[in-house]
């Protein structure tokens, strides 16, 4: 019963983290019958270490599948990590540039066998760091994108997806990585609004000498590459120039003007460049109207020789010498500032080129007409509500996904390219020969699927899908994706589509959209801001259970969560009042010679009357009451995923209700020596009970004190966390017991008050006297020792109206005044009297300055509006010194 003096939970938090693994409570058996509560992690990049968003996202998954398993679901939390192809390849490729190696000069083969020696080495990182805080993973299943069953998946899948006309091979305007050299889909593009420039470019008209048409751009160079312009076919300026010609400048080709809706009339002069090799729009319409698409700019930024006296130049240097050209010919009409959203790699930050390119795509239409009517129909349900909106705006835009990759870490494309007669074979595994022509001489292709196609597959693959498992059968689908809003479309869109395809049911019930982790000011973390909290340190400060705490208490559905030191610290604060109470209770017991105990029935113990007087202590029967209440509260916010609910509820509970008042009145009980045997036992399982609520939220320090107090092996199960979740039961609510404690709190409170506030000493007795025409005085009268003993003073019952006194405070129930000492009624006058009179001050100082119009005018609005609170402030404050006098 030994328990240590002070709460340092790095003591015992490594301990339980590998216990729980060691022991093997949190497997999952497909076999074990029941309600089945399953989920799958979004997998973190095998590259990473945890954020405090990953932190976040941990705790509130690991909260529900905690609460589900103590509820007696089947429950299965699967945990794995994805290969992150572009995250990686960049990582291992700085590695060998450290060594002077290139990635190219080693080797695809010899570079692969590098990335799996860097991932053997570095790759459990994110796994360490899950168990060293907690998390009740099934780690026997832990998965990882690239494992043999979920490659074999991925093939299965495409091979699937292209014998369906949902895959096919072909050009188009891709965003182009130049660093990553890779193409990369739409989502993988950051929007950055910059200040840019708009040129205006004059185009002579063919045939019209003195005739100019002037076009504006955002990017100069690409002019090089113009093969139109184009002008709207409604346009009444432009009807003149309908069949013409321009002459390109600087190119000196002559390029037509052709009529499409490309042209905007509004914007800038009406009249627009198109260059199909360089941008998505004029890409549709150099389609429309039969264009050459000229590439001016290649894979590595680089202007081609198309560029003509260009070629060579990096893209940026060419668009400021065009410029230069440009203005030394005349045909530079003007320059304005323009603000633009300019479009950069999310990974490495370089500015993407829209280019053309012979990639793979899946048709995504046909799959994500299924996966909008799942949530329109309510077979997912998204919680909160409001992302459905913004889950339909992408679905129905959705364009084609481009889904390979110019990497070499990753998925391989399951397509052979016979050298012969150029017939592409897709298949589940390497063809011999071509089916078409018979050669022999087949070479796969070089490009890797996009990590997303793998994830995409993660709830139904790491099941053991395409095989018909006996996990597949009960787990899928699952009941819940806990994830955040920045991989909606990445993923959670993908996996909707990907499931109702291939297991013609969704991979999930609900989906819960969690916030972000923001800093005391409301600011998003980022390394540039230098705001951010890395979780294995104020982890290793304040212990996993208080930063679990810390974030739950801000996780109220649809908002985002302000984590401060101020907020670990308090969490801290709460468990080391637990631990404190925790610690009396143990020392308590051990002088009273009672065994650590908990008891027979977790779910059905009643208080227990006392031998002697054969009734329930009525501080019993409260607590009793108090966490039945705290039990349907906490059954209700969990299964609604209000986290914050169930932290604050919690909170209170131990803190003000447990500890503030239950141990107080159990300490005077004991003292008095009545009833040790019951009050024991009814303390005990009240104890035990409240350690169960709040295991889910902080299960270290409860699974430390738990296993203390547990010591019968025979009438347990191993751990806390297999422990039953407790249940709201009607026979234990006590509305007699909650008024009677209600009563006394309120007395014993009101004269604390009343002490503080004549500013007298905590330890310097006092009479008094209570008032009452009710209930209160019965209560008062049975309590009286109590209320000796918590506010230090006797009262005096009287069944009437009170009189006035100076130290008075009246309720519903009852009036309470207290009987000051006439020195210290005097000294208290005279502070009053000082306090008024600094008020006055400061009020008619406040009345000034809002009343003089030259402050007005010239004061910042929010200066003027502190001032008015601080003299709405005073003004209460006079009042209640006033009444006090």
């Amino acid at each position: 019963m030994q328990i240590e003096k002070v709460y340092e939970p790095r003591r015992f938090e490594p301990h339980w983290a590998q216990w729980w693994i060691d022991s093997g409570i949190f497997r999952a058996s497909a076999k074990a019958g029941g309600k089945v509560f399953s989920l799958v992690i979004p997998p973190p990049n095998v590259t990473g270490s945890l954020h405090i968003g990953h932190m976040l996202e941990h705790t509130e998954i690991d909260v529900t599948i905690r609460w589900r398993r103590m509820a007696g679901d089947n429950t299965l939390w699967l945990p794995g990590t994805d290969h992150a192809g572009i995250a990686t390849q960049m990582v291992v490729e700085r590695k060998l540039a450290e060594e002077g190696i290139d990635r190219r000069s080693l080797g695809r083969q010899k570079f692969e066998a590098r990335v799996w020696e860097w991932k053997a080495q570095y790759g459990d990182t994110i796994k360490r760091q899950m168990i060293q805080l907690g998390a009740s993973c099934d780690w026997s299943r832990e998965r990882f994108t690239l494992d043999p069953g979920l490659s074999r998946a991925v093939r299965e899948v495409f091979v699937r997806l292209y014998e369906k006309g949902l895959i096919y091979r072909g050009e188009y305007m891709v965003n182009w990585c130049p660093r990553c050299q890779t193409a990369i889909s739409d989502l993988e593009v950051a929007h950055n609004d910059v200040e840019g420039h708009l040129w205006h470019i004059r185009y002579p008209v063919n045939g019209a000498p003195g005739q100019f048409v002037t076009v504006a751009t955002t990017r100069p160079e690409t002019m090089l590459g113009d093969t139109a312009v184009a002008v709207h076919p409604d346009d009444p300026r432009y009807r003149h120039l309908h069949g013409k010609t321009v002459q390109l400048p600087l190119m000196d080709r002559e390029i037509p003007v052709i009529l499409d809706e490309v042209a905007d009339p509004e914007f800038g002069t009406g009249v627009v460049k198109v260059t199909p090799a360089h941008d998505l729009n004029d890409f549709e319409a150099g389609r429309r109207h039969n264009l050459p698409n000229i590439q001016v700019i290649d894979e590595n930024g680089v202007m081609t020789a198309a560029a003509g006296r260009y070629a060579g130049l990096d893209r940026f240097e060419a668009r400021r010498q065009v410029v230069a050209s440009l203005e030394a010919s005349g045909a530079l009409a003007k320059v304005e500032p323009y603000a633009l959203s300019l479009g950069t790699c999310q990974r490495c930050k370089t500015p993407v080129e829209p280019l053309i390119s012979t990639q793979w795509f899946v048709r995504t239409k046909p799959l994500a007409e299924k996966a909008i009517d799942a949530v329109e129909n309510g077979r997912i349900q998204f919680i909160p509500a409001n992302w459905v909106k913004t889950y339909n705006e992408w679905m129905y835009n959705i364009r084609d996904w481009c889904i390979s990759r110019q990497l070499w870490w990753g998925h391989r494309i399951p397509a052979w390219h016979c050298g012969e007669c150029r017939e592409i074979v897709v298949a589940r595994e390497a063809p011999s020969t071509c089916p078409r022509c018979g050669s022999s001489h087949l070479t796969q292709d070089p490009d890797v699927l996009d990590t997303w196609f793998s994830s995409a597959l993660w709830p139904f693959s790491t099941l053991g899908w395409p095989d018909s498992t006996e996990d597949l059968a009960t787990y899928y689908p699952t009941s819940l994706l806990i994830t955040g809003f920045d991989i909606l479309f990445f993923w959670v869109a993908r996996m909707a589509m990907m499931g109702l395809e291939f297991m013609g049911d969704v991979p999930f019930r609900q989906v819960y959209i969690h916030g972000l982790v923001r800093d005391a000011e409301r600011q998003k973390m980022s390394k540039t801001r230098g705001n951010v909290v890395d979780p294995l340190i104020v982890t290793e400060k304040y212990g996993t259970d208080a930063v679990r705490m810390a974030l739950l208490q801000g996780a109220a559905p649809g908002t985002d969560i302000v984590l401060t030191e101020e907020r670990m610290e308090s969490s801290r604060a709460f468990a080391n009042k637990i631990w404190n109470a925790s610690r009396f209770l143990f020392l308590n017991m051990e002088r009273s010679a009672v065994e650590p105990s908990v008891p027979d029935s977790l779910e059905s113990f009643l208080p227990e009357a006392d031998a002697a007087s054969l009734e329930v202590p009525i501080e019993d029967r409260w607590i009793f009451s108090r966490l039945n209440n705290c039990a349907e509260q906490g059954n209700r916010a969990l299964e609604n995923y209000r986290y914050h609910e169930v932290a604050q509820m919690l909170w209170h509970f131990f803190w003000h209700e447990f500890c503030d008042w239950y141990l107080e009145l159990k300490k005077l009980r004991f003292r008095e020596g009545s009833g040790l045997d019951a009050g024991w036992r009814n303390t005990l399982a009240a104890f035990e009970t409240a350690l169960r609520l709040l295991h889910p939220a902080m299960p270290f320090l409860t699974e430390e004190l738990w296993q203390r107090l547990a010591t019968d092996r025979r009438i347990r199960p191993i751990s806390i966390a297999l422990a039953p979740y407790p249940k709201y039961r009607r026979d234990v609510t006590d509305f007699e017991a909650e008024r009677e404690i209600a009563i006394l709190q309120e007395i014993v409170t009101l004269a604390r008050t009343l002490r503080t506030e004549s500013k007298l000493d905590p330890r310097q007795p006092l009479s008094g006297a209570l008032y009452s025409r009710n209930s209160a005085l019965e209560v008062a009268r049975r309590h009286a020792g109590a209320i000796h003993k918590l506010a230090n003073v006797k009262l005096e019952l009287v069944a009437e109206t009170a009189p006035k006194a100076a130290a008075m405070r009246s309720t519903a129930q009852f009036d309470l005044v207290l009987h000051v000492p006439q020195q210290q009624e005097d000294a208290q006058r005279k502070r009053l009297q000082k306090d008024r009179e600094q008020l006055e001050r400061n009020i008619a100082n406040s009345e000034r300055q809002l009343s003089d119009p030259v402050f007005l005018s010239k004061a910042p609005p929010q200066v003027v509006e502190t001032i008015r609170q601080k003299l709405a402030g005073y003004r209460q404050q006079l009042q209640k010194i006033e009444a006090a006098l």
